[in-house]
């Protein structure tokens, strides 16, 4: 793999850092804030609304900068977003700089997606997508609980400054490592937004917010199911994260040959054995090794839609990949934010704390059943009638030939 695919990962590393420790660190936040934890846990929303406002808008406004000077200015917004946090004086400041954190966090992804599918050959392009993600999982097993360790020892405030000197690491390693690609055909934003309409890329952004909204509908109350229903101390709650980061690692690494050699079927199996895992980790959640070992699972199944839902929505955008993979980046946090708001009023209803498995069964189902429905009409017959009406009109028959050349 190339060394380009190395500065990726940082970034990556940084961003999955930043987006996740916020939530080990809720209470020395609202400590110091002097609010209360429920409040602080306001800047975990913040972060994602970032990153869904930033997404469509960093890219737009960047369709025609070169990608690798973009991902560098991507990194350098992450980075004063994490210093604005980091000496923030008050609540609404820290507020304001985890917005600002996140607004680079979907574009990065949008446009590292497409420059690491570009470093390699077509056939590894799921595995160097996959590879970037690494960055993203890792962080959830190393990068969350050093950050969370250090700002338990330091201060929340500490722990900014680390991610932002990780901001600074990525910017050298991108602007050192990834190639320019000066033969990029540029597309401009009307073409960027016209990809960003075609049916396959909304099944498949839908797909990402009701398959992962189901992940996010357990993981977001996975401590206390953990302590509440399966009596962990509150001290291996750490331990319990690493084991989900462990499984969204290995869930990236098995996502990119996969998908690579068939990728509706592993979206397909992906959904479909999350939906079978929620289940299982529902039966056996009072059984502690068994709640522990799904929760691996859990992670390892969850991770493993992200890298097809990538590459599918790449390939139905070929034409103007970099905002439809910018959007999969808001899809991703929208199913963050409604898993979680879904998974919390099934507890609110007094379900119980492991009605959010369940609220994630039928989320994941969901995601399963608008996939198989993109897939099917992503059938032959579409295709065949387009290139019957493309043979009869001069123009259409032009704009295929140039799809055939470009795609």
């Amino acid at each position: 793999m190339p060394l380009a695919l190395l500065a990726l990962a940082i970034s990556a590393f940084g961003i999955g850092t930043t987006e996740f420790v916020m939530m080990g660190l809720l209470p020395n936040v609202a400590r110091d804030m002097d609010t209360s934890v429920p409040t602080a846990g306001y800047l975990v929303s913040a972060y994602a609304i970032g990153v869904v406002i930033g997404a469509p808008l960093l890219t737009a406004l960047g369709t025609r900068t070169p990608r690798k000077r973009m991902l560098v200015l991507l990194m350098g917004l992450f980075t004063v977003g994490n210093l604005a946090s980091a000496l923030a004086p008050n609540y609404a400041a820290l507020l304001a700089g985890r917005v600002l954190a996140g607004l680079p966090h979907g574009a990065f992804f949008g446009v590292g997606a497409v420059v690491a599918a570009r470093l390699v050959t077509e056939d590894r392009r799921a595995r160097a997508v996959a590879t970037m993600f690494l960055g993203l999982t890792v962080a959830n097993i190393v990068g969350v609980p050093a950050g969370t360790a250090i700002g338990q020892a330091l201060g929340w405030r500490a722990t900014f400054v680390v991610v932002s000197a990780i901001g600074v690491l990525a910017m050298v390693t991108l602007a050192a490592l990834v190639p320019e690609m000066s033969a990029e055909r540029r597309t401009g934003l009307r073409h960027e937004v016209r990809a960003l309409g075609d049916r396959q890329v909304i099944l498949g952004l839908l797909t990402a917010v009701f398959g992962f909204g189901g992940v996010f509908a357990v993981y977001s109350y996975l401590a206390s199911i953990m302590t509440e229903v399966t009596g962990l101390a509150e001290s291996s709650v750490t331990v319990v994260l690493a084991l989900f980061g462990i499984g969204m690692t290995l869930g990236a690494l098995v996502a990119g040959p996969l998908t690579d050699r068939a990728l509706r079927p592993t979206l397909y199996g992906g959904l479909g054995a999350l939906a079978v895992a929620m289940v299982t980790f529902h039966a056996v959640v009072d059984i502690k090794w068994a709640a522990m070992v799904m929760v691996v699972v859990l992670g390892g199944l969850g991770f493993m839609t992200t890298t097809p839902l990538q590459m599918l929505i790449m390939q139905k955008a070929r034409q103007a990949p970099t905002l439809a993979s910018a959007g999969n980046q808001s899809a991703f946090n929208l199913a963050n934010a409604g898993g979680a708001w879904l998974g919390g009023a099934a507890v609110a209803a007094g379900w119980g704390w492991t009605s959010p498995m369940l609220v994630g069964v039928v989320l994941a189902l969901a995601g399963l059943g608008i996939a198989v429905l993109a897939g099917v009409l992503d059938g032959a017959p579409t295709v065949s009638r387009s290139r019957i009406v493309a043979r009869g009109v001069p123009g259409l028959r032009r704009a295929r030939a140039a799809e055939s050349v470009t795609g």
